[in-house]
């Protein structure tokens, strides 16, 4: 009973709060909702947004959350019609649904009809996607992927993809050139290259092949996604904040995208965009230790300080036991010469990871101005012997009588 009250309370709040919100935030703020195990609320969310905006992606995040409610009847229902409005976008979640159920043969129909469409996943997503795993040992699966549905350069390409993500670059390449000698115009093969070289530290060949891939397919999320990772290892945050732009332009539903663009206008000078994305990653995902410092950093830039150290108070409630989250707050103190404070801070992730040389040198620097020239040389040997040679600057000019 509580939980239906608590539901209807904020289906009523929401009413309010979703004018001004674009799809796209709904889609979002659903997805986060779901990510916190609260579908209910976002079916409520999804649901009042449905009555102006009878969308297709709204029917489909809808169906998610009815998914994680057990209440495969609506979700199939909400995949139907989403159907109806952009023909086999519902096809996929239509095959998850009845994989759960057990139903394998209904389930590899609606995943063939997903794979013969501009909505298909990668051969990896649908392999790794647990709800298939009720139906993997059956016939009707097993049948099912003796046809060859992905080509060979899509193959190799994802198995490049997971060698890069392993570390295991030497075997990408090994992979790629193989590929190449059979495929080298293909735009499978281009993007793996891309890849590759993004990996091997080749910034400048992966930023001309992503910016190729980019512009002959400018609707393309994985490519422009490629493209504003080479633009930001290329030390181009101005470019890569324009790709983010263009992802967000086609209502690409990545929270994660306003949190990236925020750094390259960080990077850029841009502060009054970068705090408008920070708030907006946060307003998703609140409690978000990268984000929360991030904006700390932000506020910082704009030379507030003082709430860059609430947003890093903040963090410390919410991760008390990270020493990242005491070195922010301590850096922002240190730049205010607040030095006690500084020095309690540094101390304190120094507790947790004793072995960073950097913040032995600061916390001996913030002890040494408030002067306590003892526990600063102390602080600076630490540093030294730990291989921080800036320290030995300090220990000669304060240390050595």
């Amino acid at each position: 009973m509580k939980k239906k009250i608590s539901i209807l309370l904020f289906a009523v709040l929401l009413t309010g709060s979703l004018n001004g919100q674009t799809t796209l935030d709904v889609i979002l703020k659903a997805k986060a909702l779901n990510e916190k195990g609260n579908p209910d609320q976002a079916i409520s969310l999804v649901s009042a947004a449905i009555v102006s905006s009878n969308d297709s992606k709204l029917l489909l995040v809808r169906a998610e959350s009815e998914l994680l409610t057990g209440d495969y009847s609506r979700a199939i229902a909400d995949y139907n019609s989403a159907n109806d409005l952009a023909p086999l976008s519902g096809e996929y979640g239509l095959s998850r649904i009845y994989a759960l159920k057990g139903d394998a043969a209904t389930s590899v129909y609606h995943l063939e009809k997903s794979l013969g469409s501009s909505y298909r996943k990668t051969e990896k997503e649908v392999m790794l996607d647990p709800a298939f795993g009720p139906v993997e040992n059956r016939a009707e699966w097993r049948q099912f992927w003796k046809k060859d549905w992905y080509s060979n350069s899509e193959k190799v390409v994802s198995e490049i993809e997971y060698d890069v993500t392993a570390g295991r670059i030497d075997e990408s390449e090994v992979a790629l050139k193989e590929i190449k000698s059979s495929y080298p115009e293909s735009d499978d093969i281009k993007y793996a290259e891309a890849v590759v070289r993004l990996a091997e530290k080749r910034y400048p060949e992966a930023l001309a092949s992503a910016a190729i891939l980019a512009e002959s397919s400018p609707g393309s999320e994985k490519y422009l996604k490629l493209l504003a990772k080479a633009q930001e290892f290329s030390a181009n945050p101005a470019g890569a904040s324009n790709s983010y732009t263009r992802l967000l332009d086609l209502e690409v539903a990545d929270a994660l995208l306003f949190l990236q663009r925020a750094d390259c206008y960080r990077k850029t000078g841009e502060t009054g965009k970068a705090i408008g994305d920070i708030e907006k990653y946060l307003s998703f995902y609140p409690d978000d230790k990268a984000a929360i410092s991030l904006a700390g950093k932000i506020e910082s830039a704009t030379g507030d300080n003082l709430k860059a150290i609430e947003y890093y108070s903040r963090n410390l409630k919410l991760h008390p036991g990270d020493p990242e989250c005491y070195i922010d707050r301590a850096n922002s103190y240190f730049i205010s010469r607040s030095w006690d404070w500084a020095a309690k801070d540094y101390s304190m992730s120094l507790d947790l990871k004793p072995g960073n040389s950097e913040i032995w040198l600061n916390k001996g620097i913030a002890l040494l101005n408030s002067g306590k020239a003892d526990d600063a040389c102390h602080d600076f040997r630490k540093a030294m012997s730990l291989g921080n040679k800036k320290a030995s600057e300090y220990i000669s000019r304060s240390c050595i009588k």
